[in-house]
C-alpha cells in the first residue's frame, strides 16, 4: 500500500489549499472548457464533508439554487480547481452535515465560528 501511495503522490500534483471543513462556506473557481474556449466559473455553498486522504481527497460543497439543493463533488487534487476562498468559518458539531439536505430556510442556518484573539 505505501508503494501506490508513493507513486500516486509523485504523480499527482497537490496544491496548498486554505483549511476548510465541514460547515464552512467556500467558493471554488473551476476552469471550464467549451470547444477551444476556457471559462472560470465559480461555485459558492457549504461544504457538507470531506473524505479521502492524499490524491483521493475530495470535499462536497451545498448550494440553494432556485430554491433546489444543488450538490457537487470536488477532488481536493483536481487540476480544474482554480482557487478556494473560504468565505465564512461554521461551527458544527459533526464532520458530515447530511442533515443539512432535510432543513431549509432559518433552520439550515450554521453559527460562524469566532476565532480566539
Amino acid at each position: 500500500m505505501d508503494r501506490i501511495k508513493d507513486i500516486t503522490a509523485k504523480l499527482v500534483e497537490t496544491q496548498d489549499w486554505p483549511e476548510f471543513g465541514a460547515g464552512d462556506t467556500v467558493t471554488v473557481t473551476i476552469k471550464i472548457k467549451e470547444g477551444s474556449k476556457e471559462r472560470l466559473q465559480a461555485f459558492q455553498g457549504v461544504v457538507i464533508q470531506r473524505r479521502g486522504s492524499g490524491a483521493t481527497e475530495t470535499f462536497t460543497i451545498r448550494k440553494m439554487a432556485s430554491g433546489v439543493g444543488v450538490e457537487r463533488i470536488f477532488p481536493v487534487s483536481s487540476p480544474s480547481v482554480e482557487k478556494i476562498e473560504v468565505n465564512k468559518r461554521g461551527r458544527v458539531r459533526r464532520a458530515r452535515i447530511f442533515y443539512l439536505r432535510e432543513r431549509t430556510g432559518k433552520s439550515a442556518r450554521i453559527k460562524e465560528r469566532r476565532l480566539a484573539k
